[in-house]
């Protein structure tokens, strides 16, 4: 069975974990494409070294030591378009598309929230999540997320909602 191929049964689901992005982690994520409406996540674009210099901020999230996502913190988590301030700390992601829709991302974002607590100590989170991702909404704000605005992103005319929660919040 190959790693893109890799989905535990959703009953004997092992606890996720991040641990540091590596070369076969970054190789990896940078052939994953979403299917239409959801291509605006793909990671074509990206290069493995890019995704591996830390100032991307990239870790992988892991379960059973198979890659099923990643979590980033800092710029990366910003889209072009939005006046980001440094009230909060941006995290991004995104999970192997594979497994998109199987009840993974909640999972996957409350681990990299408490990895993020645990390692930048900020006041809080903030996400930018494109308007149309209904189910990213749905599962961002269930983890204590509110919008505080919304805007066209400056470089492919997607909109975007931004969201923020304090640290303290559930689900951290």
């Amino acid at each position: 069975m190959t790693t893109t191929d890799w989905a535990p049964s959703p009953d004997r689901r092992p606890a996720m974990r991040i641990a540091p992005l590596n070369m076969a982690h970054a190789q990896d994520i940078c052939t994953w494409q979403y299917s239409s409406p959801y291509h605006c996540y793909d990671m074509t674009g990206a290069t493995p070294a890019g995704l591996l210099d830390p100032v991307a901020g990239f870790n992988a999230v892991l379960m059973a030591d198979e890659l099923i996502g990643f979590r980033s913190f800092g710029a990366d988590g910003q889209v072009p378009g939005w006046a980001y301030d440094d009230d909060a700390l941006d995290t991004g992601g995104g999970l192997r598309p594979s497994l998109i829709g199987q009840g993974f991302g909640q999972a996957a974002i409350q681990t990299g929230l408490a990895f993020g607590t645990e390692k930048f100590h900020p006041q809080a989170f903030r996400v930018t999540v494109a308007s149309f991702n209904a189910r990213a909404l749905r599962t961002v704000a269930s983890l204590g997320f509110r919008p505080v605005g919304e805007f066209e992103s400056s470089n492919n005319r997607t909109q975007y909602v931004v969201l923020s929660r304090p640290t303290s919040a559930g689900g951290s």
